[in-house]
């Protein structure tokens, strides 16, 4: 039985993690940490979702297909920024799921993080040109400085 569901849960991630490289230029996640999630309540949950294994393959499937891949600051205040002002507000438990920043802004709390999370993605995210070999892996290629059409030096 626990071969079957192990088996059940990593073709699944395959299939999730395929479908959002193929559809996205950029995925952007939480660097979670798992190990201390682990020792909350939620400690079932975070082990049945596979996160850690989730993640690696969105990593591996997003270099072999030429997309851009990061990992965003666990300490990142995602849920807690305004993502209209940049105000951080205080620490809300998990059953608060709508709050309203002083700026008037209206958040559902996972829009908002997840809003948040893309900024900051974009914002860490350098990307290096990279070219695919035959196997399928990818070799960072030097950057090459662009001069303008017509220029005259």
């Amino acid at each position: 039985m626990h071969i079957r569901v192990a088996d059940t849960r990593r073709d699944w991630l395959h299939k999730l993690s395929t479908t959002l490289i193929r559809e996205n230029q950029a995925v952007y996640v939480e660097d979670l940490a798992v190990s201390g999630l682990a020792r909350t309540r939620l400690a079932r949950s975070v082990h049945d979702a596979g996160w850690t294994m989730f993640v690696a393959m969105l990593e591996y499937k997003a270099r072999r297909h030429g997309r851009t891949f990061s990992k965003v600051d666990r300490w990142l205040p995602s849920t807690r920024k305004c993502s209209a002002c940049g105000a951080v507000g205080d620490a809300k438990p998990l059953n608060v799921r709508h709050w309203v920043c002083p700026c008037g802004a209206v958040h559902e709390r996972d829009i908002n993080a997840a809003i948040n999370i893309l900024a900051a993605g974009r914002a860490e995210s350098t990307k290096t040109p990279v070219e695919l070999v035959s196997d399928g892996t990818s070799v960072a290629q030097p950057a090459v400085k662009q001069e303008p059409v017509g220029s005259t030096a």
